[in-house]
């Protein structure tokens, strides 16, 4: 997965733009490609005042476990920043399940975002199955502060990775959001990717 990204100062803060086609390849070869972008916090995390929110929020605290019990789903998740040649750091393993680390962490205001493998030499990766979830299935997620944020799925998409909706998964929202990605479709042997991206958006539950 290669994640370009270029950054903005708005209102005295750092924003992130989109500087790459929104799509995200986390697959079957050494080195997964695709370019997401990933935007900005929400305006409540630029302004800090009179923005509406909705829905409970929690502290800002970085996530050190994934369950999802719907897929019997149980993993670590570590922190992705950059490479120095500005592609976001991918997990290493079938197993392991990123969080990039400039979106918001699970449970404060906007949407958190995670990505898995759907498969990686040959084993299947945490997120192989993951547009079977269904709204309403759970997904918890524990923070380094303790705490354990509960998500609800609300909906799974799966999108062609040149139509890839930006705005709708990293843009900002007035609630504690989750977004979980992983590759989907078919598997293009000439490029070594697949063709789409698989979204599953939940809320804070």
């Amino acid at each position: 997965m290669t994640i370009r990204l270029r950054l903005l100062t708005t209102a005295g803060v750092v924003a992130l733009a989109i500087a790459g086609v929104a799509a995200i390849a986390i697959g079957r070869h050494d080195g997964p490609v695709g370019e997401p972008p990933l935007t900005s916090p929400p305006p409540a995390s630029l302004d800090g005042d009179d923005v509406l929110t909705r829905g409970r929020l929690l502290p800002t605290s970085p996530p050190t476990r994934v369950e999802i019990p719907a897929l019997h789903v149980s993993e670590t998740v570590v922190g992705l920043g950059l490479e120095p040649d500005g592609t976001m750091a991918v997990p290493t393993d079938a197993r392991t399940v990123g969080w990039y680390t400039k979106a918001p962490t699970p449970g404060s205001l906007g949407p958190a975002v995670l990505a898995g493998h759907v498969d990686y030499h040959g084993a299947d990766g945490t997120f192989a199955r993951l547009a079977a979830l269904r709204a309403g299935d759970q997904v918890r997620v524990t923070r380094q502060d303790g705490t354990v944020a509960v998500f609800a799925i609300t909906h799974v998409d799966r999108y062609a990775k040149d139509h890839f909706p930006s705005d709708a998964v990293y843009g900002p929202i007035d609630h504690a959001g989750l977004r979980l990605i992983t590759c989907g479709g078919d598997f293009d042997r000439r490029s070594g990717h697949y063709v789409d991206n698989i979204v599953a958006y939940a809320d804070l539950h």
